[in-house]
C-alpha cells in the first residue's frame, strides 16, 4: 500500500482543485448550487479517488478508483469548457486550467496502465 501524498499525480489534482475553489468564488450567485457546486465536487473527486483507491489492497481495486478519478476529469473538463462559453471564467484563465486537467488525465492514463500490469 502507498501513500497517496507521495504520488505527483494526488499533489497536482489537490493543487488543481484548490485552484477551483479560487476560481468559481467569482461566478455569480445564481450557480452555487448549481456550477459552484458540480466543479467542487468533481474537481475535488479527482483526489479523493486517488487517496482512496490507494487505501485499497489489491491492484484492481486501486485501478478501478482511479480510472474513477479520470471520469471526474472528464467532468470537469466539460463543466470549465461550459463555464467558460458561458464567460463565468476568462480567456486568460481557462486555457490554463484546461492544461492543468489535460495534464492530470495523462498522468492518471500512464498511472492506470502501470498498475494493470
Amino acid at each position: 500500500m502507498q501513500k497517496y501524498k507521495d504520488l505527483i499525480v494526488w499533489k497536482k489534482a489537490h493543487n488543481f482543485t484548490l485552484k477551483i475553489y479560487e476560481t468559481v468564488g467569482i461566478f455569480p450567485k445564481a450557480e452555487t448550487y448549481n456550477l459552484v457546486s458540480q466543479l467542487k465536487r468533481a474537481s475535488s473527486s479527482i483526489a479523493v479517488n486517488i487517496a482512496e483507491g490507494t487505501g485499497r489492497l489489491s491492484q484492481k481495486d486501486f485501478a478501478h478508483f482511479l480510472q474513477m478519478s479520470l471520469g471526474s476529469c472528464h467532468e470537469v473538463e466539460y463543466l470549465l469548457l461550459l463555464s467558460k462559453d458561458l464567460k463565468f471564467i476568462d480567456t486568460m484563465t481557462y486555457p490554463e486550467l484546461e492544461k492543468e486537467i489535460n495534464e492530470i488525465k495523462a498522468m492518471l492514463i500512464s498511472l492506470i496502465k502501470k498498475v494493470r500490469l
